[in-house]
């Protein structure tokens, strides 16, 4: 086998033992690996499939997943029925937490993987073992979802030396039942950098983007009521960009709400609307960073 298209490669596959996502991290030297190496549904499993990747140990592995085979069970099948094993590496965690992982013999040097609880780390041509060791090391110890975990673990890999080869490519795959957008499927979190100098830089930079846009992970406790102070700078915020004409009144009047939905809308913030006379911190710093008032806002503040 030529080793010219190999997805070599370093990942993660894991499941939050919290509220049961799952999901598969991986950066590589090779174009759009989120393309060929993740692959995830919730409640069934997430697969990670690379080395000289048989691209149908994810279908089939999680067709093998969700009709009721373990995680061990499914990857002695896929392996049983693949004369090419020696040349894969694969890391399976089903929907109970069970992990898995095989490296076959004629894998490239560095190749291997560590198993912990709920999760998996694996990769092949690498710098060498302190790659995957520190992978689960920072996914272990890190606080957080299960995206800040994947995240630390990955950024942990490549602060040890990662692909030998260099990067190139990354993707986060993370799963959770109607999770995706307005529930109309599970793919909660699908963020891909095909081909990029620093990929996983690169991929967090979008990554920031999607959750400000699309997921709703910002603690609770920090919404923040729009009045006093907050309410004048979002109001002369929206006459800034012109979604207000003036300012008009010392309350959260209906035609702020209005000018501030509108802005919402327009950026694509609807996930992060509220109607309950509250904005997230996020959406704030977003909205003052775009009107060019978030020094002025600062300077509010150290005053107060």
């Amino acid at each position: 086998m030529s080793n010219l298209s190999v997805p070599s490669t370093f990942s993660i596959v894991a499941r939050d033992p919290i509220n049961g996502d799952l999901g598969v991290i991986v950066q590589s030297k090779f174009p759009a690996v989120g393309s060929v190496v993740p692959w995830a549904k919730a409640n069934v499993g997430a697969i990670a499939t690379q080395a000289w990747a048989n691209v149908g140990y994810g279908p089939n592995g999680l067709s093998l997943l969700e009709s009721g085979h373990s995680a061990s069970e499914t990857l002695k099948t896929l392996l049983n029925e693949d004369e090419g094993r020696e040349h894969r590496q694969i890391g399976i965690v089903d929907a109970k937490g069970q992990a898995v992982a095989h490296t076959g013999k004629e894998c490239m040097e560095w190749a291997g993987q560590i198993i912990g609880d709920g999760f998996t780390c694996q990769g092949n041509i690498l710098a060498g073992e302190d790659v995957v060791i520190e992978m689960a090391e920072a996914y272990e110890i890190t606080e957080g979802d299960l995206i800040d975990k994947l995240f630390a673990g990955l950024a942990a890999g490549q602060a040890a030396g990662g692909d030998r080869r260099g990067m190139q490519s990354a993707s986060i795959l993370v799963v959770r039942e109607k999770g995706g957008y307005e529930g109309g499927n599970d793919r909660y979190v699908d963020v891909r950098v095909d081909d990029h100098p620093t990929p996983i830089d690169e991929l967090v930079r979008i990554f920031n983007i999607y959750d400000m846009t699309l997921l709703s992970r910002e603690d609770p406790n920090l919404l923040m009521r729009i009045e006093g102070d907050l309410l004048a700078i979002i109001q002369e915020a929206l006459v800034t960009l012109g979604y207000l004409d003036k300012v008009y009144a010392d309350f959260f009047d209906q035609k702020t709400k209005s000018a501030l939905t509108e802005w919402i809308n327009s950026n694509n913030f609807e996930n992060k609307a509220r109607d309950d006379g509250t904005i997230w911190p996020s959406v704030v710093d977003f909205l003052l960073e775009d009107a060019d008032l978030m020094t002025e806002w600062l300077k509010r503040k150290q005053t107060e």
